[in-house]
């Protein structure tokens, strides 16, 4: 079985050998035939005729053109066809140039769709019947002349069949290539997603944090000689903000682990439990906040838990970059229906903070967070509703400030068929 394969597959990739032994092979048949007395006086025998040069020479043309039945399916079955009909004529007793015929049409039925593979049957067994019926000296319903309208129409018949398989096994091919690129491509868009999130998610820690590290690194700094005592309270809250950094990037970045890794990052995203400790952070940063909350203890999913603190997070380290001194803020959690609304408003001026760096000012500058100003606050965040279901607007208030407001689904798409909260 080892050996018939792997002739097969030689076979298989040179096509112009396996058509020469094929053709080879039909005039062997052809000759072979040649010999055949079907006239006997006991029916069909064997003899030593010898066959007419006639009929040699058109088995010779028959079977040479079947070396090129791949290249031309068309013009070599209109050659073997009419080789075949001068034998119907001529031959006396007739030999088997048929054959070639026959081969010729499964080529053409095997290479072409059905319509012409119908049209050209038809044809081909009309005219070779029909001249087999016709100008041959036997009666016209001898078995020979139907014997070619037979083995005509197998011959259709089974280049048909291998037409259709082929066509069949290409198509499960093509689905299976398709499916395969559908998973390759659905891996790479939740990978774009992951990496996306984990942008989003190392931009809200760096900006927050290290704006608070900064803010509180300048007071130190200008308060070192006359205060100290101020100065070491500003240095502690410098090295708290700076450890609750790490911990945050260490655990976003923890994501990124391989499944065997070990130290897989164990705590819980933060969420709207921890907005107490976020305003601390900022009250210690010398930026006044309220919190109003009216959401009744609503439990949020995981992934609207922590876009609302993210929101928050984000919207009040912008305030303090950019609001300038003196400004307050305020941030409501509201539960309304079957959302929760997050506000956060502040009344800076914008006058900017030197000791960040801010050269900005108004409305304007706060918006300079976002992708207009070639910032990624406001772009995140509207990532973040976007990606939960939800909905941001965003921009200045009459009289000075800024307001972010968010409407977050309670529910979020994958637990939405889990029933009412």
């Amino acid at each position: 079985m080892r050996t018939f394969a792997r002739a097969r597959c030689t076979l298989g990739a040179h096509p112009s050998a396996l058509d020469a032994a094929l053709a080879a092979a039909v005039l062997v048949c052809m000759v072979a035939g040649s010999f055949v007395d079907p006239h006997g006086p006991e029916g069909v025998s064997w003899g030593l005729r010898t066959p007419d040069a006639l009929s040699l020479a058109l088995m010779a043309v028959g079977a040479t053109a079947l070396v090129f039945r791949r290249r031309a399916p068309l013009a070599v079955l209109a050659v073997t066809g009419g080789v075949s009909v001068v034998e119907s004529v001529t031959g006396d007793p007739r030999a088997p140039v048929v054959m070639c015929a026959v081969v010729a049409l499964f080529t053409v039925a095997a290479s072409t769709d059905r319509p012409t593979t119908w049209r050209v049957g038809l044809l081909t067994m009309t005219v070779l019947t029909g001249a087999a019926m016709l100008a041959g000296p036997l009666p016209w319903y001898a078995q020979e002349n139907l014997a070619v309208f037979a083995w005509t129409g197998i011959g259709a018949s089974a280049g048909d069949a291998v037409r259709s398989r082929r066509a069949f096994v290409q198509a499960i091919r093509d689905r299976a290539e398709k499916a395969e690129r559908t998973r390759e491509e659905e891996a790479r868009r939740r990978v774009a997603e992951e990496r996306l999130r984990i942008a989003r998610d190392l931009h809200d820690v760096v900006a927050h944090h290290i704006a608070l590290v900064n803010v509180q690194a300048g007071v130190a700094a200008h308060v070192m000689d006359k205060r100290p005592d101020q100065a070491k309270e500003a240095l502690a809250h410098v090295r708290t903000a700076s450890r609750s950094a790490l911990d945050e990037l260490r655990a976003t970045v923890g994501l990124l682990r391989q499944s065997g890794d070990p130290e897989a990052p164990t705590e819980p995203a933060p969420g709207l439990d921890r907005l107490g400790e976020l305003v601390a952070t900022f009250h210690h940063a010398g930026l006044p906040v309220e919190v109003a909350r009216a959401d009744q203890g609503t439990a949020l999913p995981a992934a609207v838990d922590l876009a609302a603190y993210r929101i928050i997070q984000e919207a009040l380290t912008n305030v303090r970059k950019h609001a300038g001194t003196g400004a307050k803020a305020e941030v409501s959690v509201v539960r309304v229906g079957a959302d929760i609304e997050v506000t956060v408003l502040d009344d800076g001026a914008g006058q900017g903070d030197a000791s960040a760096g801010d050269d900005v000012s108004g409305a304007g500058a706060w918006a300079g967070a976002g992708a207009d100003g070639g910032g990624h606050g406001l772009l995140g965040m509207r990532e973040r509703v976007a990606a939960v279901g939800g909905s941001l607007t965003t921009g200045p208030r009459y009289g000075g400030g800024f307001r972010v407001h968010a409407i977050l689904p309670v529910r979020n798409r994958t637990d939405a068929a889990e029933g009412p909260v």
